[in-house]
């Protein structure tokens, strides 16, 4: 009986799970799934709290119940992984043998890492959506403000939902134009990147967007200091952009066992893996995929999503001792709210640019254009998130290599 330890019960762990306890050849393999708590949470939803719903406890479901029969769960923390006895020591005193490890533990925040960030002003005036603790804090700091300068800053990259930032500044625009005291706010998108987003064609059209919402783009900001007391985010190079109400991305890094695990992560904590076959450069038994990894894409849900084939696909292979034969291709999308009830929809992949047309095919999502039915599918997406892409199931006409039908040809060499 073959042996799979799959580390987190996320989007990613939780998908190649399901995937593995559906294929054939796995029907008699052990499979068990750790995390450190019984809460899986749809992030994407903590966007939209601050601006009044969803509230974070409908965004929580059992990680238990989002797994196949058959599947086993431990609920512990992660002391460390010994790569040379295949072993998993968690924090129970406890320990997992596996012939194969897959590395879902996504991405954890680091607010500590930034000066200041979690000193006088954090959860008074100085926020984060990124949990959803955060977001509750934040709607009510929110719903109390009536004017002054709104700062929305992302520390360093990379970060999970890298455009999440952008929406937030997008929706805020909307909220107060709703609230009638727009031209009270001053909003400011603060970002250590040389324009708005990384990728220069998305980049351009979200630079765009920020100009015709009156946001006003401060570029190549390394913040080393957030004084919440005095209201200021500072630079390295001594900079300053002035706010009464910070909203802040920190820092990132990989999961805290990552490091206490000599070969596994970077100097950030992240799996280092091959980028296409996402097997782990430490040792040829381990797998990862989702946010917890180095690998050059988007630390976002489709990421995990179309990444999760890939993994199921190569474990199989490994454990039968057959060529790795799937690869990712860094796959990428985006819905992008823009606030008044539309959204914009970017793909890409590791080689190809954000293009127009539609997706997945000629008839499908419109690409790089506001419309209503993005904003309709980003919001019915959290169903098919619950109901079917946890599931290991492959949705219809959703490959996981990125599509090139219906999008201008162009870049597409």
């Amino acid at each position: 009986m073959k042996r799979i330890v799959v580390l987190g019960g996320a989007t990613g762990g939780t998908l190649v799970a399901n995937r593995l306890r559906r294929a054939p050849s796995m029907r008699e393999a052990e499979i068990t799934v750790v995390d450190r708590d019984d809460a899986h949470v749809y992030q994407p939803g903590l966007l939209f709290t601050p601006f009044g719903s969803p509230e974070p406890r409908s965004l929580v479901r059992p990680r238990r119940a989002q797994l196949h029969a058959g599947i086993g769960f431990r609920e512990a923390g992660i002391d460390r992984v010994d790569l040379d006895a295949d072993r998993v020591y968690l924090d129970d005193s406890s320990a997992l043998d596996y012939d194969a490890l897959v590395i879902a533990t996504g991405a954890r925040l680091l607010p500590e890492e930034t000066e200041g960030l979690t000193g006088e002003g954090w959860g008074e005036r100085v926020f984060t959506f990124y949990t959803p603790e955060g977001a509750e804090s934040l709607r009510k700091a929110l719903t109390r403000f009536d004017g002054g300068r709104i700062a929305v800053n992302v520390v360093d990259l990379p970060i999970k939902c890298p455009v999440a930032p952008l929406e937030f500044c997008f929706l805020a625009d909307w909220y107060f134009h709703r609230r009638g005291i727009r031209d009270r706010v001053e909003l400011t998108y603060v970002t250590p990147l040389d324009g708005a987003f990384t990728k220069p064609v998305a980049s351009r059209a979200l630079g765009g967007l920020l100009a015709q919402k009156d946001v006003q783009l401060v570029t190549e900001f390394n913040t080393g200091e957030v004084d919440g007391k005095r209201g200021r985010l500072i630079s390295y190079d001594q900079r300053e952009v002035p706010f009464d109400l910070a909203v802040v991305v920190p820092p990132h890094g990989g999961a805290a066992y990552i490091e206490r695990s000599p070969g596994l992560g970077d100097e950030l904590g992240f799996v280092r893996v091959d980028a296409g076959t996402l097997q782990s450069l430490a040792k040829p038994n381990v797998f990862a995929l989702g946010d917890a990894t180095d690998v050059p894409a988007s630390k976002a849900g489709s990421v995990a999503h179309f990444e999760g084939e890939t993994v199921e696909r190569n474990v199989r292979a490994f454990l039968a001792g057959r060529t790795l034969p799937a690869r990712f291709d860094g796959h990428a999308n985006c819905f992008v709210e823009t606030g008044y009830g539309r959204a914009l929809l970017i793909d890409f992949n590791y080689e190809t640019e954000p293009l127009p047309g539609h997706y997945p095919a000629a008839l499908g999502l419109p690409l790089l254009k506001q419309s209503r039915l993005n904003h309709l599918g980003k919001l019915a997406f959290q169903q098919v998130y619950w109901r079917a892409l946890l599931s290991g199931r492959d949705l219809p006409g959703i490959a996981a290599d990125m599509p090139t039908r219906g999008k201008s040809a162009a870049g597409l060499g």
